[in-house]
């Protein structure tokens, strides 16, 4: 197999004319599969769903319903993109830097909202975005060394931010009001120990490292001397 698409390809096997433009159209097309598709629908709602929450004041109930709904698909969405692309191989490296991106976009908004509505405390939205950030900072700084994988206290704090910013978002009153408090104040909590426990990977990470780094260091220079 030469690894020329067949339509690229005249009947000899040899490439045809403009098979480098086939072959480049295949390469190009491959972004378009579900799982990007569903990343990029997860950024187009990011403006739409910030329009919803802040229509006629940011007080109507009927636009924080459909607020929330806009919010819930991006969630779903956000759970499916990346199990259908590692499940069917679609991984790319628009996916590896839109998916990210389009998280915490869509967060980010929701919380800043939020709290410009006077719903949410400033500080809730500072400690959420400051951890997002800050590991971030901490992925890049250990990513020579090695990637710190995600943890299932990272997918409950996931979980548990997505349900508590949903519940904010629809104007609920009474005991759910008081629910969703409590709800927040897990997702915070997870928050802060996940974000903790990165942190103390990462050092790990980085120690192990330089450590392996210093040891070959050793060796080739005690094979230079022989």
């Amino acid at each position: 197999m030469t690894g020329v698409p067949a339509s690229a390809t005249g009947s000899s096997g040899r490439p045809a004319p403009g098979g480098k433009l086939g072959a480049a159209a295949v390469n190009q097309a491959s972004l378009w599969n579900i799982a990007n598709i569903l990343t990029m629908l997860r950024l187009v709602l990011v403006p739409g769903f910030v329009a919803l929450l802040l229509a006629d004041g940011g007080y109507d109930p009927v636009w924080r319903a459909w607020a929330w709904a806009a919010f819930a698909v991006a969630m779903i969405t956000d759970v499916f993109d990346g199990h259908l692309a590692r499940t069917y191989n679609l991984v790319t490296d628009f996916g590896k830097i839109a998916d990210p991106i389009a998280d915490k976009a869509i967060m980010g908004a929701a919380l800043i909202c939020l709290s410009s509505l006077g719903d949410l405390p400033w500080w809730v939205t500072g400690v959420i975005l400051g951890r997002e950030l800050g590991i971030t900072l901490l992925r890049f700084w250990v990513i020579r060394y090695g990637v710190i994988p995600a943890s299932r206290g990272g997918k409950m704090k996931t979980l548990a931010q997505g349900t508590a910013v949903g519940m904010y978002v629809l104007a609920l009153t009474g005991p759910l009001a008081t629910f969703r408090f409590w709800v927040m104040a897990v997702a915070v909590a997870l928050t802060v120990l996940t974000g903790l426990d990165y942190v103390k990977q990462a050092v790990v990470l980085r120690r192990q490292g330089m450590a392996a780094e210093r040891a070959a260091r050793a060796e080739r220079e005690a094979a230079a001397e022989q």
